[in-house]
C-alpha cells in the first residue's frame, strides 16, 4: 500500500506530540520531608534518578512516615529508589524502613556499615534491613567516596567515624571560629556522655550540582565538626546547609555553620527536638545566611526564636505556639508530651539549576523564594 506524503507527516507529527507533553525534568529537585523530628528526604535528578536519605521513624509511626515519603514520591513521579543512604541506625532515621520497602522497591542500600548500638528496639529493625539489602546491591560508604549519581557530584566526606582527609575544592583556608570552640564532654540536650554513638558514624554528605553546593552531614555531632573544620577547613562555602541532628546545640557549632556560610539553611526539626535557643543563635547569625526554613514551629525555642510563619511547614494549634521558649525537662525527667501530628504533613521542597539558583517553596501555603547565583 502506497503511503502518502501528507499522511507521513501526520504520522512524525504524532510520534513527536508524547515528547512535546513531558519535557525533561531541568532542576534537582529535593523534598525534605516531614517524619515528626526524625529524617528523610528525596531527591530527584533532571535525568530521573532518585536518591532517598534516611526513612523516618519505627514503631506505630513507620506507617505514617512511609505514607509521607510515598506522598512525596508520587507528587514527583519516582516508581523505585535508586539510592537509599541511610546516615546511621538511630529509630528516627532507619525505623520507618521495612514498611517503606513493601511499598517501593530499593536498587542500592548505602550505609556506614556495622551498628556500633546494639539494643532490642533497633536490632529488629537492623535484622529486616540486612534481608532487604541481601537481595540487592549493598555499599558501606567510606570517607572520600563519589555516589555515582547521573548529573551530580555526591561526595561522603564522614562515614563510619572517619573523615575526609584533604580539604574539597574551594576549602583549606584557616578558619577563624576555631579560637572559641569548646569541646563537649556532656551532650547538651540528654546530658549523657559523648562517645562513639550512632551519630558519629553518620554518613556525611556534600553534593555539586553545576554550582549549586549543598551539605548534609546526619547527625554529625559537636566535636567532629571541629576535627572536620579545624584549623583549617575542608568544606567550603555552599548554597544550602540541611541543618545538623534536627537543629540541637549538640551540634550546629559556629566553627561548621559560620565557616561553610550557607545562604539558606533548611531545619528538620520536630515541634519539641530542634530549634533551641543555642542552636538558632548559631544558625540565625550565620555570616552570608539569607533565610532559614523549618519544618515545624519550634516549641524549645519559640516565637523568640523561631522565623516567619511563611518559612515554616507545619504549624499546629495555636495554643501551642508560645511566644518565650518552654524550658526543657530536668535531666533524667520524662518530657511532656509531644503534641500530635499524624494527620496532614507538608514539606519544603528545593529546586536547583546548574548556575546555582535555587528556589525552596513551602507546601503548606504555596509560598515560594529564588535564590539568585551565588558568589
Amino acid at each position: 500500500m502506497r503511503i502518502s506524503l501528507p499522511l507521513l507527516v501526520v504520522l512524525a507529527l504524532l510520534a513527536a506530540f508524547p515528547a512535546a507533553q513531558a519535557p525533561a525534568r531541568k532542576t534537582l529537585d529535593i523534598y525534605v520531608i516531614d517524619v515528626e523530628g526524625g529524617n528523610a528526604q528525596l531527591w530527584i535528578t533532571p535525568s530521573g534518578e532518585s536518591v532517598l536519605i534516611d526513612t523516618g521513624n519505627a514503631g506505630a509511626a513507620a506507617v505514617r512516615d512511609a505514607d509521607r515519603i510515598m506522598a512525596a514520591a508520587r507528587e514527583a513521579g519516582v516508581k523505585q529508589i535508586d539510592h537509599l543512604i541511610t546516615t546511621h541506625y538511630h529509630a528516627d532515621h532507619v525505623g520507618g524502613l521495612p514498611e517503606l520497602a513493601t511499598r517501593i522497591p530499593v536498587k542500592e542500600f548505602i550505609d556506614h556499615g556495622a551498628n556500633v548500638q546494639p539494643g532490642p528496639q533497633i536490632d529488629p529493625v537492623l535484622r529486616q534491613y540486612a534481608e532487604l539489602h541481601a537481595k540487592a546491591k549493598h555499599t558501606v560508604a567510606k570517607a572520600g567516596d563519589r555516589i555515582p549519581v547521573s548529573g551530580l557530584d555526591w561526595r561522603i566526606v564522614s562515614a563510619g567515624g572517619e573523615l575526609i582527609r584533604r580539604p574539597l575544592p574551594g576549602a583549606g583556608a584557616p578558619n577563624p571560629y576555631c579560637a572559641s570552640f569548646k569541646r563537649h564532654d556532656v551532650n547538651p540536650v540528654s546530658g549523657g556522655p559523648v562517645g562513639n554513638t550512632e551519630d558519629e558514624q553518620s554518613v556525611a554528605s556534600y553534593v555539586s550540582f553545576g554550582r549549586f553546593r549543598l551539605l548534609y552531614l546526619g547527625d554529625f555531632t559537636w566535636n567532629q565538626e571541629f576535627d572536620l573544620m579545624c584549623p583549617n577547613t575542608r568544606i567550603g562555602a555552599v548554597d544550602l546547609f540541611v541543618v545538623s541532628r534536627h537543629g540541637q546545640p549538640s551540634s550546629n557549632s559556629e566553627a561548621l555553620v559560620h565557616a561553610v556560610r550557607p545562604r539558606v539553611t533548611i531545619m528538620n526539626n520536630g515541634n519539641r527536638k530542634g530549634g533551641q535557643p543555642a542552636a538558632m543563635n548559631v544558625l540565625l547569625n550565620s555570616p552570608r545566611l539569607e533565610d532559614l526554613w523549618q519544618i515545624h514551629f519550634g516549641l524549645l525555642g519559640g516565637q523568640e526564636y523561631s522565623v516567619p510563619g511563611l518559612f515554616i511547614a507545619n504549624i499546629e494549634e495555636t495554643s501551642t505556639v508560645p511566644i518565650a521558649p518552654i524550658p526543657a525537662p530536668q535531666r533524667g525527667a520524662p518530657a511532656p508530651p509531644v503534641p500530635q501530628h499524624d494527620g496532614m504533613a507538608h514539606w519544603l521542597k528545593v529546586s536547583a539549576q546548574t548556575d546555582g539558583s535555587f528556589s525552596v517553596t513551602n507546601s503548606r501555603n504555596g509560598f515560594s523564594k529564588t535564590y539568585k547565583p551565588g558568589r
